[in-house]
């Protein structure tokens, strides 16, 4: 039971951290690369820093191991504003770190080092404060977290418990080294959508749910493949998103021009910005315009969760003004 003076979270997300393990030099081979940048990442905890950037009180529910980069996760989500309450150890196993290559514009290859398995696989249901994940404005899941047991028997409770309350968000979230073959996650993602009222992915996950890949197609798609499913959105990276609604209501947000350093954390940073529109109530379009906006800001900036905008810097972007650069102290 939540005591009587609970303040619901406005986002909680569930899913993947890690420390991810950037070069500081663009456009050069891992192998020759020489000095890194170390920094918070994983999908669902870089949405969650993302919303707590605009404001949002964020949450993550998610495991990492008991060792010194297990000890810096807690301490940066703590520096971002993310309540890690739910962000617990796992003694024998390390905590993961991601290691990328930086080829502007398009070509950002990720190294996942999360042998012998991710604690954040390691997710149990009986361990869920479900009354906290019931109560969430926005509750937010990814497709990594349905890969293997027990996380993904975790993941359905926390869907089921769900219920009628709030949006619940499926980022898709493909990642195929984390799975034997797409057919195996069909299943899981079909699930999955049936509770979900919001469902978010490029091109090649929509095609993945859904055998979809035309950007209209996979959105109707999406609407149809769960009764609860409200929104699609459709990410089609140079060509901007689509979005749209069970009630017929269509949005295309084009891109917002910017030079590109680092991609990865874009889509991120378009999700905590898409939870942020959504609990603002805001309409299809203005939601699309000011999450393009943000994913922008992102990948002109070498880091993920360091790098998540400011309220005032995705107004600027929007009212036309340059990208503003990374403060170094952010």
């Amino acid at each position: 039971m939540l005591p009587n003076s609970y303040e619901p979270y406005d986002l909680i997300t569930m899913g993947r951290i890690g420390v991810d393990l950037y070069p500081l030099q663009a456009g050069v081979a891992l192998a020759q690369v020489e000095t890194f940048g170390k920094f918070l990442g994983g999908s669902a905890t870089n949405v969650a820093v993302a919303a707590a950037r605009l404001g949002r009180r964020a949450a993550v529910i998610t495991r990492t191991g008991t060792d010194p980069f297990g000890d810096y996760l807690h301490q940066e989500l703590r520096r971002f504003g993310v309540d890690d309450r739910w962000v617990t150890g796992v003694a024998d196993l390390p905590t993961p770190v991601t290691f990328c290559e930086i080829f502007p514009p398009d070509d950002f290859p990720l190294y996942f080092y999360r042998q012998p398995k991710a604690p954040d696989l390691e997710l149990r249901a009986e361990e869920l404060d479900l009354d906290a994940i019931r109560s969430a404005r926005i509750f937010w899941m990814t497709g990594t977290g349905l890969c293997e047991e027990p996380s993904r028997s975790a993941t359905l409770a926390a869907l089921e418990a769900r219920g009628a309350g709030g949006a619940t968000v499926f980022d898709l979230d493909w990642r195929p080294m984390f799975w034997r073959d797409p057919d195996d996650a069909r299943p899981y993602y079909a699930e999955a959508l049936r509770h979900a009222t919001v469902a978010v992915g490029n091109l090649e996950e929509c095609e993945v749910a859904t055998g979809e890949r035309e950007p209209y197609a996979a959105a109707r798609a999406l609407l149809a493949a769960g009764s609860g499913v409200e929104l699609a959105v459709v990410k089609q990276g140079p060509k901007g998103v689509l979005a749209m609604h069970r009630d017929g209501t269509a949005s295309e947000a084009p891109p917002v021009p910017v030079d590109v350093l680092n991609g990865l954390g874009a889509g991120d940073a378009f999700g905590g910005a898409l939870c942020h529109g959504l609990l603002a109530g805001w309409d299809l379009e203005r939601a699309m315009r000011y999450a393009n906006a943000a994913g922008a800001i992102v990948a002109s900036r070498l880091a993920c969760s360091s790098a998540m905008p400011h309220p005032a810097e995705v107004e600027q972007v929007l009212a036309g003004g340059p990208v503003p650069a990374q403060e170094t102290t952010s």
